[in-house]
């Protein structure tokens, strides 16, 4: 894969399944959009207020892994009048970690918007009823 976009984003979960908060937040564009479409999911703006959160995802998922099971490269955007384009990443994935006492495996998809070579958004979306049966919680409450 020699796609930089593709790079960029594949940088970007090997970071989020790594220990350092700030190695994924100096991936992301200072104007970062970090959207979620899972239900149990939150998401923000701007790389600080993603970079203050990183911590909390880190701790209430230990020893996470994102494995990557396809990639493809979607539209680009521009160019921009700076000449710049937009790359849309789209990456299937399954999300491993520790959560409440067992380990879970959920999979997912991830839209990875890069521009200048930052993540500039993400729009992640996994499945919140698989997560809910495997910590055994009830999803009707």
């Amino acid at each position: 894969m020699s796609d930089p976009a593709i790079e960029v984003a594949l940088a970007y979960l090997r970071a989020l399944g790594g220990d350092d908060p700030d190695a994924v937040a100096d991936l992301v564009s200072v104007d970062f959009r970090n959207e979620h479409h899972a239900e149990l999911g939150s998401g923000c703006v701007g790389q600080d207020e993603y970079r203050r959160r990183l911590p909390g995802f880190f701790a209430t998922f230990p020893n996470r892994r994102y494995e990557v099971t396809e990639t493809a490269v979607g539209a680009l955007v521009g160019p921009h009048a700076d000449g710049s384009e937009r790359v849309e990443v789209i990456v299937r994935y399954r999300f491993g970690a520790d959560a409440d006492d067992v380990r879970i495996d959920i999979p997912g998809v991830m839209w990875i918007s890069v521009e200048h070579g930052a993540v500039v958004r993400r729009l992640d979306t996994w499945d919140s009823l698989t997560y809910l049966r495997q910590t055994g919680q009830d999803p009707t409450a």
